[in-house]
Order: structure tokens, then sequence, then C-alpha cells
């Protein structure tokens, strides 16, 4: 599962976007959120990588 990015950040003359994927770990089974910020057109791949 994942869920795409709530805010899109500026700095300067770049234009970053925040993600957030909800991952699943293998020994307890509990859900736990992982945060990235990136350039907005490798959202799509670091959504897709598990």
């Amino acid at each position: 599962m994942a869920k795409k990015s709530v805010a899109s950040l500026q700095t300067g003359s770049k234009r970053l976007t925040k993600a957030i994927k909800m991952v699943r770990s293998e020994k307890s089974g509990a859900y736990t959120f992982v945060e990235s910020i990136m350039d907005p057109t490798k959202v799509n791949d670091f959504l897709s990588k598990k």
C-alpha cells in the first residue's frame, strides 16, 4: 500500500515533493511509514518499490 505526497515543497529554483509510503514489517506484521523528499518525477518509482 502506498500513499502519495501531501505537500509540494519549493526551495529556491528546485521543486521538491514529499512522498509517504506505508510498509509492512516482516517480523511483527505492523505497518510503518517511510518518508522521503525528492524530485516529483521520481515519486512513482519510489512508491512502486517494495
